[in-house]
């Protein structure tokens, strides 16, 4: 079965450069990409945090499988959701488990993503899965129920900084600079881990959808047979790519094809 993003597809999931900003939407068709010897040695600081759609095709062992649309929308107060949506489209790849449809609502405290409930929802042909989380900062405790683990059903001791899948994507966006080590406590689905993130010293050229991008490498490193890895691209407030292998093969590949600010 296919596992969401820590990109985990967190997604999960600092941004770095592109060859221009686009502020409104993907880059023009065929624009030229930058010179990496020209960029500064260091990126800006990244815009606030701002409402987009982006949307992408997955694919896997080289193949487009299906589709895949990542949202961050602004609700009432201070309070926000990230939503992520797999879908297959393509054979096997519409019974193996890849129609998941995940959620957390967040705010922002200190400079700081803080998840407050988060959903996931497997579809399948027969049958299908879902949990939810719910995040107590006042008791500072997290639990899940629904198609949950037993060993998973216990309360979770909440520390500050702790996120979702999906909120260690846009953590990473938001952080990544060159040569950055970046830290973060997963804490999702009744589980608790440590993730690490090595960022590239370098830019290095990501062609998606026939667009070229001068992006960062972000790669989960001390994760054993599982790799995690993201491109971003300042500017952009999405990754360009995320890529999940597992034993050496992908498991899923989400390329951008195109985003959209929203107010």
């Amino acid at each position: 079965m296919i596992r969401p993003f820590a990109l985990l597809l967190l997604l999960p999931l600092g941004l770095a450069y592109a060859q221009e900003t686009a502020p409104q939407q993907a880059p023009a068709q065929n624009a030229p990409a930058a010179d990496p010897a020209a960029l500064p040695l260091a990126a800006p600081a990244q815009a606030p945090l701002q409402p987009f759609v982006a949307d992408y095709e997955v694919y896997r062992a080289g193949k487009r499988v299906g589709d895949a649309t990542l949202q961050v929308a602004k609700l009432d107060g201070d309070r926000w959701r990230v939503d992520l949506g797999l879908r297959g489209t393509r054979g096997l790849a519409r019974l193996a488990g890849l129609n998941i449809e995940q959620s957390t609502l967040f705010d922002v405290v200190g400079g700081r993503y803080r998840p407050l409930s988060q959903a996931t929802v497997r579809h399948a042909i027969f049958s299908g899965k879902e949990n939810t989380g719910t995040y107590d900062w006042n008791n500072r405790t997290a639990v899940w129920e629904g198609d949950v683990k037993k060993e998973r059903r216990a309360a979770v001791a909440l520390q500050d900084g702790d996120m979702s899948a999906l909120l260690i994507n846009l953590a990473i966006v938001r952080d990544a600079q060159p040569g950055k080590h970046l830290q973060y406590r997963f804490v999702d689905d009744g589980r608790v881990r440590n993730h690490e993130y090595a960022v590239s010293t370098e830019l290095e050229k990501v062609t998606v959808d026939d667009l070229d991008y001068n992006a960062m490498r972000v790669a989960r490193v001390r994760s054993g047979n599982e790799e995690t890895i993201l491109w971003v691209s300042y500017g952009v407030p999405t990754p360009i790519r995320m890529v999940q292998r597992k034993d050496g093969e992908d498991v899923t590949d989400l390329r951008l094809i195109q985003y959209n600010r929203s107010q």
